[in-house]
C-alpha cells in the first residue's frame, strides 16, 4: 500500500491498476494497434529481401478477403460463445465468479491475438498491388491457422476452468495469498491479538467527513491515511469495513484531536470504492464466495450437495489459514509509536460464522455437508491455535444439536453424526 500524496493519487493507481487487471477489451485492442504497426515494417522487410510469393494477386487477393471475413465472423463467435458459456457457469455457481473468469490470461491471450490476426490481414490485403509479398502472406496466413489451434485450446481451458472444483480452487488460491498479504505475521504463543482494541471516544471527534460516491468499500491506502494524519497530527477513524456497502453522504471517515487543515478530497483519495466487492484487501470475501456457491449447490433448485462438500474443502483450507495468521487489529501507529489511524476488522468469530452458519442452515438435511462440516471443524480443532478452538467446539455442538434435530431414524442419526472428508465413502 503506498502513500496517496503526490501528482498522481492513490486512488487513481488503484483505479489504472484494477482497470488493466479486470478490462477484457484492452488486450484485444492492444493487439489491433500492434498488427497495424507490424504491418509496415514486414512491407520494409519484404521489400528489402525482395521476397515475392509464386500466386497472383488475384489469387492472393481472394485468399486474405476469405480470411479476414472468416476472421470477423469467427471473433463474433468466440465472443458470444464465451458470454453465454460465463453467464450458465455463474448463473449455476454464483454471480461473483464473472470477473474472475474474464481476467484469466489464457482468454485475454487468445482474444488479443484473434484480433491481431483480423487486422493483420486486413492490412496485408490493403497493401497488394502488382506483386504478392512474401513475408506479408505467410504472416496473415499463418497466424489464421494458428487461431484455430489456439481456439481449440481456449475452449479446453475455459470449459475446465469453469467446472464447480476449478472455480472454487480458484477461489480458494486467490483467497489463501490475500490472508497471507493482508495477514503478513503468523500468530504465536496462545494469547491473540484483540482485534479491534480500544474504542474511540466519540467525544473528541473534530469532523467528520461523508461518502462521496455509492458503492462497497473496496480497498484503502494504510499508508498514505497515517502520514495525512502524522502531519496534521491527529487520528484518523475510517467509519466502514472494507466489503460495507456506503451511500453518498453516509459518514466515511472521522477525524479526532484536530486535522482542521485536512481537505476532504485528500481523505476521499484514499478510499477506493466500487459497484462490487474485491479480494484485495477484504479476505472475507473469497469466504463470501465460496459460501454463495455452496449455498446455490444445496438449493431445492439445483440439489447438488457434492459441490457442497468441493465448497466445504476450500473453506476448510482458508480456515486453516486464517487461524495460523496473526489478524488485523485495526491500529496503526506512526513511526513515533502515536496512534494515527483506526479501521474496523473482522476477527475470528466472523471468519467462522461467514465460513459455516448459511452451509449448515442449507445443507442441514444432507447427510453429506453434516458429515463433511463436522470433518473440518474437528480437523481444525486439532490444528488451531487453542485459543481459538472454543468458537469451532461452539459450532461443532450446534451441529450435532442439528443431526438431533433433522435426522428422525436412529440409523440415518448415527451416520449423520460421523465425520466424513468426503460427506458420504469416506473414511470416518
Amino acid at each position: 500500500m503506498e502513500a496517496g500524496i503526490g501528482a498522481v493519487s492513490w486512488l487513481q493507481r488503484y483505479r489504472l491498476n484494477s482497470f488493466l487487471r479486470s478490462s477484457v477489451w484492452l488486450p484485444p485492442l492492444l493487439g489491433m494497434v500492434a498488427a497495424l504497426l507490424l504491418s509496415p515494417l514486414i512491407r520494409k522487410l519484404d521489400l528489402i529481401l525482395g521476397w515475392q510469393a509464386v500466386v497472383g494477386p488475384d489469387s492472393a487477393r481472394a485468399l486474405l478477403a476469405a480470411l479476414s471475413s472468416s476472421m470477423l465472423t469467427f471473433i463474433v463467435f468466440v465472443f458470444s460463445i464465451l458470454l453465454v458459456a460465463v453467464q450458465l457457469a455463474s448463473a449455476q455457481l454464483t454471480p461473483r465468479i464473472i470477473s474472475l473468469v474474464y481476467r484469466r490470461p489464457v482468454l485475454k491471450f487468445s482474444l488479443t491475438f484473434f484480433v491481431f490476426a483480423f487486422t493483420y490481414t486486413l492490412s496485408a490485403l490493403s497493401r497488394i498491388e502488382d506483386s504478392v509479398p512474401q513475408i506479408s502472406l505467410w504472416v496473415a496466413v499463418y497466424s489464421s491457422v494458428i487461431c484455430i489451434g489456439l481456439f481449440v485450446y481456449m475452449i479446453d481451458h475455459t470449459g475446465k476452468s469453469l467446472r464447480p472444483v476449478s472455480v472454487l480452487t480458484l477461489v480458494g488460491n486467490q483467497g489463501q495469498k490475500v490472508i497471507r498479504e493482508v495477514y503478513p505475521r503468523p500468530v504465536a504463543g496462545t494469547e491473540d491479538t484483540p482485534t479491534n482494541v480500544a474504542l474511540l471516544h466519540q467525544g473528541d471527534v473534530s469532523r467528520t467527513v461523508a461518502s462521496g460516491r455509492t458503492g462497497a468499500v473496496l480497498a484503502f491506502d494504510v499508508t498514505g491515511l497515517v502520514e495525512l494524519a502524522r502531519r496534521a497530527d491527529c487520528l484518523i477513524e475510517l467509519i466502514p469495513q472494507v466489503g460495507d456497502f456506503v451511500t453518498r453522504g453516509d459518514p466515511l471517515f472521522r477525524l479526532h484531536r484536530g486535522g482542521e487543515a485536512m481537505t476532504d478530497r485528500q481523505l476521499r483519495e484514499s478510499v477506493a470504492i466500487g459497484p462490487e466487492r474485491t479480494m484485495q484487501q477484504d479476505p472475507a470475501f473469497a469466504f463470501r464466495i465460496v459460501v454463495d456457491i455452496a449455498s446455490k449447490a444445496l438449493s431445492p433448485a439445483i440439489n447438488d450437495p457434492t459441490t457442497g462438500v468441493l465448497a466445504l474443502d476450500q473453506i476448510h483450507r482458508l480456515l486453516r489459514t486464517v487461524a495460523g495468521r496473526q489478524l488485523d487489529t485495526g491500529r496503526v501507529n506512526d513511526g513515533a509509536g502515536k496512534l494515527r489511524l483506526a479501521y474496523r476488522t473482522p476477527d475470528w468469530e466472523d471468519f467462522v460464522s461467514l465460513s459455516v452458519t448459511e452451509i449448515r442452515h442449507f445443507g442441514r438435511e444432507s447427510i453429506q455437508i453434516v458429515r463433511r462440516m463436522r470433518a473440518l471443524l474437528e480437523n481444525l480443532i486439532k490444528v488451531v491455535p487453542p485459543q481459538r478452538a472454543a468458537l469451532l467446539r461452539a459450532e461443532l455442538d450446534l451441529l450435532s444439536r442439528g443431526v438431533d434435530h433433522d435426522f428422525r431414524d436412529p440409523e440415518d442419526r448415527v451416520r449423520a453424526a460421523s465425520a466424513d472428508s468426503l460427506g458420504v465413502g469416506g473414511a470416518p
